[in-house]
């Protein structure tokens, strides 16, 4: 398995990639644009785990600057393993690449954001360190497109929900 950064001709694996993660309304030549926009984004970046000419995985991760305090913040944007290839360390592998990035950028900590109803990926967080800190603070969204949340990974699976992959 090798680690690389994406390539706009990647398109179409990726899109079965966000397909698996929840998002199967992409179209190649959208997603095409948005990889070259992620290419050109200086605090961002997205990796792929490839083997035999597939792509088995897929991070983005972002990076914010603190105004409060030193450092920066690293932020996965989106984690996905092909249904096939999981439990073999593809995704501990993305999330460390993801993290030597950050820490790369000045990042101080890490952060991401998981649907409730995805508690196989919770675990898998918690096993790498992550904490799961909802107890002591919330998350609030306002659609500056109205109905962009609805669209969301969580909208399409709501709690309880066991079809959430």
């Amino acid at each position: 398995m090798n680690i690389r950064s994406v390539r706009p001709d990647d398109g179409q694996m990726v899109v079965g990639l966000l397909a698996e993660l929840g998002y199967p309304d992409n179209d190649v030549e959208v997603v095409q644009r948005r990889l070259a926009e992620w290419a050109d984004e200086p605090t961002g970046l997205v990796l792929v785990a490839e083997t035999d000419g597939r792509l088995i995985g897929l991070v983005a991760v972002t990076t914010i600057l603190y105004l409060e305090r030193p450092g920066r913040l690293g932020r996965i944007v989106a984690l996905v393993v092909a249904a096939n290839a999981r439990s073999q360390g593809v995704g501990r592998q993305l999330v460390s690449a993801a993290e030597s990035f950050a820490r790369a950028q000045g990042c101080v900590s890490m952060e991401v954001s998981s649907a409730r109803g995805r508690v196989e990926a919770h675990t898998f967080y918690r096993n790498l360190g992550y904490v799961d800190k909802c107890d002591v603070g919330a998350r609030f969204v306002h659609d500056l497109v109205p109905g962009a949340s609805a669209t969301t990974y969580a909208a399409r699976f709501p709690v309880g929900d066991s079809s959430a992959p």
